[in-house]
């Protein structure tokens, strides 16, 4: 890939959005009302403004920025691809639908190849990861249950804990890592968010997932529900590893089966929005579940806890007196 220069870069910014889909994604765009929407796409909107995705809650006015978030170009292809393009003379009124334009080719509308997930390098144990889930109330059982069934392991760097997505052959398509000694959180680079970290279903067909916004929260919730703090669920648990719908959209489209979406993100306004999100995928019906006390269910979880520590000690000090 050739050298880009500040005068290519400049080039590249000014091509209009609308231009460049219109002149190369013209099979794969649709329009309703005023916006355009991509058939592989559809929670892409597009408009003279710019583009807009809706399950990822990003957006730019670029087809720069598009190539490089949307299509996965590095910067120096997408400057390359852009460079020479011609703007298009929107006061003639006249739309590229209209025009003689060549078919775009298959390779105009091709993604660059996703770059493959490298899982970071596994600790010879697992020890601080179990230690600090332990920490944060979560059941030692189902800990080990995630290390056997390798979605969550210590990293050999920083003992991060390390969340992983499978598909359902088991290959790992997505990770995600949470600090034992900080509040950082990251992907992996190559995590396809549409394979989020996911605790099974009792039963395979069961129709019902549980959505929360992190690995930390699936499990909390599975561990109230262990200890009789909050009502069984048997179903699937899945972490979208933030608040857009990509890994929930993911699943429903993996397993047919599942109709049902109890939504468990936090109690807060990024919570409300994701639910507002996932309310408007179409098939299935849903449910909002929020935490009993705090922001998310490790909250909840670690304030049952507390509560029932004090309690402990109330009792136990009433029987000495």
């Amino acid at each position: 890939m050739s050298f880009v220069n500040k005068d290519q870069i400049r080039r590249a910014k000014e091509v209009n959005i609308v231009d460049y889909i219109l002149r190369h994604e013209s099979n794969n765009v649709r329009k309703v009302g005023d916006i355009y929407r991509l058939i592989d796409h559809p929670s892409i909107a597009i408009n003279e403004n710019g583009w807009y995705w809706h399950s990822q809650s990003t957006g730019s006015k670029s087809a720069l920025d598009y190539l490089v978030t949307v299509k996965e170009y590095s910067f120096r292809e997408a400057v390359n691809k852009l460079k020479d393009e011609k703007t298009w003379d929107h006061s003639s009124g006249i739309s590229l639908f209209e025009t003689n334009l060549p078919s775009p080719k298959k390779a105009d509308t091709a993604p660059i190849k996703r770059k493959p997930l490298v899982l970071p390098p596994a600790n010879i144990n697992n020890a601080r990861v179990i230690a600090y889930l332990k920490s944060r109330g979560i059941e030692r059982e189902s800990i080990l249950t995630c290390i056997n069934t390798k979605s969550l392991y210590e990293s050999a760097k920083y003992s991060n804990c390390v969340f992983v997505g499978m598909d359902d052959t088991g290959e790992a398509r997505y990770a995600t890592l949470r600090s034992i000694f900080s509040n950082y959180k990251c992907d992996v680079k190559g995590s396809n968010k549409s394979f989020g970290f996911l605790l099974p279903a009792t039963d395979i067909e069961h129709d019902t997932v549980a959505v929360f916004e992190s690995a930390i929260d699936c499990l909390s919730h599975k561990t109230l529900c262990e200890q009789g703090f909050i009502n069984y669920f048997s179903g699937w648990r899945l972490s979208l590893g933030c608040t857009a719908p990509t890994a929930l959209n993911g699943l429903l489209e993996r397993k047919q089966k599942v109709t049902h979406c109890l939504i468990c993100t936090d109690n807060d306004g990024a919570g409300e929005q994701a639910a507002e999100r996932i309310k408007n995928i179409s098939g299935i019906s849903i449910e909002r579940c929020l935490p009993g006390i705090g922001k998310d269910w490790n909250d909840y979880l670690l304030a049952l806890h507390k509560a029932k520590r004090l309690e402990n000690r109330t009792f136990h000090g009433a029987e000495r007196s």
